[in-house]
């Protein structure tokens, strides 16, 4: 992609927010705690969880990718070998391990700014290898570019996922408004 999705700035999820969610998931959300990051189109794609669920299960995944059109075109990338051959420079580049090693220290750093998870890995793999581009992905959409180099990479191998429009029909009305209040 030539220019990723601009940031956004984290907001309460509003109900239309909550209705895209399941709709692009297919399920309620758990640990739900604000929208990270708006898709250009306006609906949610990456939402931040309470570290810990409902229910006091640890859920280290601070930001969730979810939007469907992003996470196939991120599983198509998954498919292809893109997580391995990341993982192999890793190991090779002392400069690129000791950037995703500060993309890892920027993770937990977010969410013990939530609640600490203490001996609780970041995700993603990091900082040792690469296991979830889902991940590495959302993080780079919520912290912007020059901080996970890694989805920084991935996201510029995608597509622009928003381009035929939002992913879900749920939540328009809030796009909708936000639309106007654009204008």
């Amino acid at each position: 992609m030539q220019t990723p999705p601009p940031q956004t700035e984290r907001t309460e999820p509003t109900q239309a927010d909550v209705e895209a969610f399941q709709e692009q998931l297919g399920r309620p959300p758990r640990g739900l705690r604000a929208i990270a990051h708006r898709c250009p189109c306006g609906r949610p794609d990456v939402v931040e969880t309470a570290p810990r669920l409902p229910d006091g299960t640890p859920f280290p995944t601070t930001y969730y990718l979810t939007c469907p059109r992003a996470n196939s075109a991120i599983g198509t990338l998954e498919a292809n070998g893109v997580m391995k051959e990341m993982t192999e420079r890793l190991a090779a580049d002392p400069e690129l391990a000791a950037a995703y090693r500060a993309a890892h220290e920027d993770y937990i750093a977010r969410r013990d700014a939530i609640e600490v998870l203490a001996g609780f890995p970041s995700a993603g793999g990091m900082p040792d290898r690469v296991k979830c581009l889902h991940v590495l992905v959302a993080h780079s959409l919520v912290a912007g570019p020059g901080v996970n180099p890694l989805g920084d990479e991935a996201l510029a191998m995608l597509p622009e996922w928003w381009a035929k429009g939002p992913c879900v029909s749920a939540g328009s009305g809030a796009c909708a408004q936000r639309e106007e209040d654009a204008r």
